[in-house]
């Protein structure tokens, strides 16, 4: 093909064909389409079923070109959009992606068409690396990059403008920053969808010295974004807070709220916002909340059937205390949510005391602690009890107040459910005696332990076998990383006499575990491995999140 000749369908046709990429019957159907100046000839290919980015690095390969599939969380949007204008990106459906002192990458779907390169190089005095991308996602990046930078600059001009407010004194300045300007809020509403687009978990906005930054947790880690002026991410902060009817002006102090809004799907999404003031400014995280946690069942979140067994024997009794441990962002709110919605009939009466509410559920009744009132989870626990209450859920067991009402509660007739911060099960056990709960009354209330993590799964769409396990490789619909969603192991431990006998004042853990594993306990370790062996994580991942077992090899996997 000559210099600068733009791709064209019918050329297209017979490499494709040869390649196995099309059949002779969408070859046919292709060949009698009309040119098309608004649609990229793939774009005409894939509406009939090929993959585009199965087509996009078939071209890169059919024209010696490197292949890039554009993932918008691995780009420095701030960094690359200033290099060329809106104009001559759209233009030439031209995206930078990477640049460096030497050098600027640019994403094209047009590997014929150069006559933009010799300028942009003399502007940029850098060489010119060109890589070919799917042109859908060309054109999206596009609009998206140059709308967020348009709003993102004229919010910064707005606000730097003589007489806005002072940056440098923001505490005690007469003006804020205005939460309800058009820039500021096109920011916020793109920040939420992105997120939302990208599967996040949690929204990080970070201040920093000179500017702030944007964190997305995705799949339990943390991946920069994008980065403000300062004076943006303050007004970023503050249209949120005042979204979650929070007192915009205190920034002295943390503070807590809740937002909800829609996803792009149209679903409904809540939002738990939490303040907290910093060396330079308020931090912001927000926590997404799926409300398809409370539909899922128990094989969705991972539990296998054994384990399931296990649990519903504990959470069938009447009385007693059942508890969840594992570190934060370990699952167990899920968990619990999934178990009250099934435990949650019209025969019973179920109430919780959560610090905060984390998802609100019309089946049972949910009361938040408020400590500026002097309603503490203990407090709560006291007040639930004269409700008739049948099973009650505390959030966390904290302190020693909070643990002396749950194990009145389970003593006077009640089902108990609440979480504690332990690496493993049997902890739990040191854990209540640490906060001063009788090794009698444990005994005599505690029916059983379950602690967990979660795993990230391997992609379904690119995962590999390689020395007799899988293995994560990375593709479009796992932005590359090898692994898409999440699911938790967990760890059952069901008291029985055996167990009972060995809560002593000052009990051994390490004999209460190798008890409970005879008595048939898969620790954690294992219970990842078993995942390893049913291809569905690696052993690398297992082994980043769960804690190795004195009494096993850490390397062992059952045949």
């Amino acid at each position: 093909m000559p210099v600068d000749h733009r791709l064209e369908l019918h050329p297209l046709l017979p490499a494709l064909l040869e390649e196995g990429l099309i059949t002779p019957d969408m070859a046919q159907r292709l060949a009698t389409l009309p040119a098309s100046d608004t649609q990229h000839p793939l774009e005409h290919i894939a509406a009939l079923g090929p993959c585009l980015e199965t087509l996009t690095q078939w071209l890169a390969r059919h024209t010696g070109q490197a292949y890039l599939r554009i993932d918008p969380l691995k780009i420095d949007v701030a960094t690359v959009v200033p290099l060329m204008s809106h104009a001559f990106a759209q233009r030439h459906a031209i995206l930078a992606v990477a640049v460096d002192a030497q050098s600027v990458t640019i994403a094209s779907a047009q590997p014929h068409v150069t006559a933009w390169e010799a300028g942009l190089a003399q502007v940029l005095k850098r060489s010119i690396k060109r890589v070919v991308a799917n042109p859908q996602d060309i054109q999206r990046c596009i609009a998206e990059f140059y709308r967020l930078a348009k709003s993102v600059s004229g919010a910064d001009l707005k606000m730097a403008a003589p007489g806005h407010f002072d940056l440098l004194n923001l505490g005690s300045g007469d003006q804020e920053p205005d939460a309800n300007d058009a820039h500021i809020v096109n920011i916020v509403d793109w920040l939420l969808q992105y997120a939302f687009g990208q599967r996040a978990s949690d929204i990080h906005v970070e201040p920093c010295r000179d500017q702030g930054r944007v964190r997305f947790r995705i799949d339990g880690l943390l991946h920069d974004v994008y980065q403000f002026p300062s004076q943006v991410t303050v007004a970023v902060v503050s249209r949120l807070k005042s979204l979650g009817r929070m007192n915009v002006a205190e920034k002295r102090k943390p503070q807590d709220g809740r937002v909800k809004t829609k996803s792009p799907a149209g679903a409904e999404v809540e939002l738990r916002l939490s303040t907290l003031p910093t060396a330079f400014g308020e931090k912001l995280v927000m926590r997404i909340f799926d409300p398809q946690v409370l539909l899922k069942d128990f094989d969705q979140l991972g539990l296998p059937t054994e384990d399931q067994r296990r649990w519903h024997t504990m959470v069938r009794q009447t009385s007693g205390i059942i508890l969840v441990t594992g570190p934060t962002g370990s699952g167990k709110t899920s968990t619990l949510y999934t178990t009250l919605k099934q435990l949650a009939t019209r025969e019973v009466n179920l109430c919780t005391v959560e610090d905060p509410i984390e998802m609100v559920e019309p089946a049972f009744n949910q009361m938040q602690v408020q400590s500026n009132i002097d309603l503490t989870f203990a407090s709560g626990i006291r007040a639930l009890l004269r409700q008739d209450p049948d099973i009650i859920m505390i959030g966390e067991i904290r302190d020693r107040e909070t643990a002396e009402m749950a194990i009145q509660a389970a003593l006077t007739g009640h089902l108990v459910l609440s979480t504690l911060h332990t690496n493993d099960a049997p902890s739990a056990i040191s854990r209540l005696q640490e906060l001063g709960i009788a090794h009698y009354l444990i005994k005599a209330t505690l029916i059983g332990v379950m602690a967990q993590r979660l795993v990230r799964l391997l992609c379904p769409h690119c995962k590999r076998v390689a020395d007799e396990r899988y293995e994560a490789v990375g593709c479009a619909q796992c932005r590359d990383s090898g692994y898409r969603g999440r699911a938790g192991v967990y760890e059952i431990m069901v008291m029985d006499e055996t167990l009972k006998a060995l809560i002593t004042p000052g009990a051994d853990v390490q004999a209460l575990r190798r008890a409970a594993l005879k008595q048939g306990m898969c620790s954690l370790r294992i219970a990842g491995l078993r995942k390893v062996n049913a291809g569905l994580t690696t052993l690398a991942e297992v082994l980043r999140v769960t804690p190795g077992d004195s009494d096993t090899n850490p390397l062992l996997v059952e045949p």
